[in-house]
């Protein structure tokens, strides 16, 4: 699954994620680090151990925690390869934050249910669409390759 706002140039992030996900056999969510005080804008991991430089396995991740709830600064960006059964959590899944269905809470109810999630520290160059600042940003660091 690949969100529309969250843009990844220079180095393709599906592709490394898909080595991860037959490697180790489970699913691969893309991450990136931000400033603690961001954190509420984005999906938070909690780091359970480092498998690599670049990868770690999932403890939990939290939907827009506040600053004092983020367990790390390690967010959840727009890339995700998932097990079928996702479709079966978001049908039951309740709304969240803002009153919206979120990704975010069916993966954290399957990471309780021992499923196993990586994530991954990108290494290509993010584009975040999801602002009008951003959507102006990105379309000018398009607008140059």
């Amino acid at each position: 699954m690949l969100f529309p706002d969250d843009l990844i140039i220079k180095k393709n992030c599906s592709k490394e994620m898909i080595k991860l996900h037959r490697k180790f056999n489970c699913s691969v969510m893309a991450s990136m680090k931000v400033k603690k005080k961001d954190v509420k804008r984005w999906g938070i991991y909690s780091v359970k151990r480092k498998i690599n430089k670049q990868n770690f396995l999932i403890d939990d991740v939290i939907e827009k925690p506040s600053i004092i709830d983020a367990p790390s600064s390690f967010a959840v960006i727009g890339r995700y390869i998932l097990p079928k059964n996702i479709f079966n959590k978001l049908k039951k899944q309740q709304k969240g934050i803002g009153g919206e269905i979120h990704i975010t809470d069916a993966i954290r109810k399957l990471i309780k249910e021992n499923y196993k999630f990586i994530g991954h520290n990108f290494a290509g160059k993010y584009l975040d669409c999801g602002t009008m600042s951003g959507y102006i940003k990105s379309s000018l660091e398009i607008s140059k390759l």
